[in-house]
């Protein structure tokens, strides 16, 4: 058990990683005591700091992974996920990216995963899957977890994944976006916000059964969900959302 107020290591956390540290260990260098053979990862997480939220660790000024195993008088600091700056050279916690940014969502974040979709993201989400469940679909389909729950990110097995802070959905998808610089990657009402597959052209003959004749009337193009059939096409419902996202991201989308 790693505690404060040890004299074998230091340790200070630096920037928004402060926010998971109980108020007496924030922002500043603090004592902590751990057992033989620990590592620099165990006692990170063991202080409440998720490895998936770190960027780079510094141990005496040099950079180390998450399997350092610790040394009395060292001193530690940690960083979070740096937004402005590629330190790809630096730093040896961080696996590589995945070639497509893709998600999978914990039972939580029903809302988000909704609001990713309609933006064009590809965002698996299920209110009946469990932890394990979570894991095992990130690892086998390269998805980045997206979780409140900060024991499903301390799993050994997680590689890529992300602490989401705000309770309210609108913040959110702001968080997310700029954790992970989607901005110019959004491609609103291409995929099914409720099947999450990507749309495709439909036939108007094909779903003339589906689509109010209004609508046939006054629309020229539709698309339609593989997997539920569902037909989609820009009309006032289109508008409000778009305008939606708008206000959500504070820049124009579509």
């Amino acid at each position: 058990m790693i505690r404060a107020g040890g004299v074998t290591a230091f340790i200070r956390f630096y920037e928004e990683l402060n926010l998971f540290l109980a108020k007496e260990l924030r922002k500043k260098e603090v004592p902590c005591s751990f057992a033989p053979g620990t590592t620099v990862k165990k006692m990170i997480e063991d202080l409440g700091v998720p490895h998936t939220e770190v960027d780079l660790i510094l141990v005496g000024g040099r950079s180390v992974p998450f399997e350092h195993r610790l040394r009395v008088g060292e001193r530690i600091s940690v960083y979070p996920v740096f937004e402005s700056f590629d330190i790809s050279a630096v730093s040896r916690v961080r696996p590589k990216p995945l070639r497509q940014t893709r998600f999978i969502l914990d039972v939580h974040l029903g809302k988000l995963a909704h609001m990713l979709r309609i933006m064009g993201f590809d965002a698996a989400y299920s209110n009946s899957a469990d932890d394990a469940d979570i894991v095992a679909a990130a690892l086998a389909e390269k998805r980045i977890i997206l979780s409140r729950d900060r024991g499903l990110l301390k799993r050994k097995a997680v590689t890529h994944g992300c602490y989401v802070r705000s309770k309210a959905p609108v913040q959110q998808v702001r968080e997310v976006v700029e954790r992970f610089h989607l901005q110019k990657s959004i491609d609103p009402f291409s995929r099914c916000p409720e099947c999450n597959a990507p749309l495709v052209q439909a036939d108007r003959e094909a779903v003339d059964a589906q689509v109010p004749r209004r609508v046939r009337q006054a629309t020229g193009s539709f698309s339609q969900c593989p997997v539920c059939g569902k037909v989609y096409w820009r009309g006032s419902h289109w508008r409000d959302m778009a305008e939606r996202l708008n206000r959500v991201l504070g820049f124009p989308v579509g």
